[in-house]
């Protein structure tokens, strides 16, 4: 007899779909078999015909706990995670007091965070040029990857130099780790701020002018370049245009271990929604134009960006605020942890006709694989986590703020509307949120460290 069975569904993989049940014994995944099999279990979920997904991934999220706690925290970020169907979210070492940066610093989270969490989390390493000698320690403790920054950054943290990050890498490859960058050129961005700053008022198109496609593109083909020549392992962080995943497509052809990621509001919004809404739709790199957006799709869906997160970046609504910030000291960040799941749903899937396979790929096997947690997250397979989403296809939805889970209830994504949406979420066979609802335990999520 089986823990748990879960049936009529339609079972989704990084290749194909099928009919099946899935069973579980002690939060993994046992069999998988054909539907309409005789099972017995002690609880039985009926997913009514709909997907059933693996669970998915965040590989880059903001949960700014511990430190600044008033933007987010884990008992809010983790609920809001569980609610849209991800299971495991990779928290980013910036925006927390202290920035991620030591063994000691490690442990010290771990002890603030697991009390709070509904859903499973790994930790990205800080990487910043005071801690290059606690780089190995950290991966023994077990982050997944090593974030830094080749362009400017919020004043918590500290960018990189590419002499910097040639003896990170260095380092890093010795502990068969991988470094993850934002790559924007620091000198472009910082050149276009001050011309705009000469003119007496500035607007939203003064902003988008000042972190050009050309600035994503020389960082990245900086260090694809120092990857190639040190053979090192390297991830490019939130790619927003697809001039940018082309060289990321070539490097991949030519053996260059280099992954890559988009994130929701890249495949959904555009510049123009910047120029009509303000800082509501701020980021960086900042959304691009229309036509891009319809080509990142395709990038997504070959698995050159084969990891779709949030960026989830949370803050209080004053720190958004034009009046007081203007436009370039607004807060850039937009919060999506929730919604990303549906949202390439319904973009991807139901507007643009993609398979529900492109979600497994890039939601679940491409973030495990890259972040080195398959084999326990990241697909259904006897032996994985028992993670799963049933994603019902039929249902319509609009976001609202009364919806969100998040500390902080404001988001460029509130009033968009789709079709496609999570109804169940379980995190190693514990339903942990059901109907936009949250059900879990606090304290039920566990850190997942980088396998050895």
């Amino acid at each position: 007899m089986f823990n748990l069975v879960i049936k009529n569904g339609k079972v989704v993989t990084s290749d194909r779909i099928f009919k099946a049940s899935i069973c579980v014994n002690n939060g993994k995944i046992a069999a998988i078999v054909e539907a309409g099999s005789p099972i017995e279990a002690e609880e039985v979920i009926d997913a009514k015909g709909n997907y059933i997904f693996p669970g998915a991934i965040d590989s880059h999220a903001h949960l700014n706990d511990p430190g600044y706690c008033w933007r987010e925290d884990y008992i809010h970020g983790t609920a809001a995670a569980g609610v849209g169907g991800f299971t495991t979210i990779v928290d980013m070492p910036l925006q927390n007091e202290p920035a991620l940066t030591d063994a000691t610093i490690f442990d010290k989270k771990v002890e603030t965070v697991s009390p709070n969490a509904y859903v499973d989390y790994c930790f990205w390493g800080g990487l910043v040029d005071y801690n290059l000698d606690k780089l190995k320690d950290l991966d023994e403790k077990g982050c997944v990857a090593f974030k830094s920054f080749i362009g400017p950054v919020s004043p918590d943290y500290v960018s990189l130099t590419i002499g910097q990050a040639k003896e990170a890498l260095e380092i890093l490859k010795d502990c068969d780790a991988r470094a993850g960058f934002h790559c924007e050129d620091y000198s472009i961005i910082k050149w276009e701020e001050e011309r705009a700053k000469r003119k007496e008022k500035n607007d939203w198109p003064d902003f988008l002018n000042s972190r050009p496609v050309i600035a994503e593109l020389i960082a990245t083909q900086n260090i694809i370049e120092l990857a190639r020549e040190l053979d090192a392992k390297v991830h490019i962080c939130h790619v927003s245009h697809p001039r940018v995943a082309k060289i990321i497509r070539d490097a991949q052809l030519e053996g260059i271990d280099v992954t890559a990621e988009t994130c929701g509001h890249y495949l959904t919004f555009t510049d123009e929604d910047v120029i009509r809404n303000g800082s509501l739709f701020k980021c960086a790199p900042p959304l691009r134009e229309a036509a891009a957006v319809e080509e990142m799709w395709e990038y997504v869906n070959n698995g050159t960006l084969c990891c779709v997160g949030s960026d989830h970046s949370p803050c209080e609504l004053s720190e958004k605020s034009e009046e007081k910030h203007g436009i370039f000291g607004a807060w850039g960040g937009i919060s999506g942890l929730q919604n990303v799941m549906q949202v390439v749903f319904s973009e991807g899937v139901v507007k643009r006709g993609y398979s529900p396979t492109l979600l497994a790929r890039s939601l679940s096997e491409g973030p495990a694989k890259t972040f080195g947690i398959y084999g326990r997250k990241g697909a259904i397979e006897v032996g994985f986590d028992a993670d799963l989403v049933i994603l019902d296809p039929g249902q319509e939805w609009e976001i609202t703020p009364d919806s969100l889970h998040y500390l902080n209830k404001i988001s460029a994504f509130v009033g968009l509307r789709g079709k496609g949406l999570p109804v169940c979420t379980l995190v190693r066979g514990q339903v942990v949120a059901k109907d936009g609802e949250l059900t879990g335990q606090k304290g039920f999520g566990k850190l997942v460290r980088k396998a050895k």
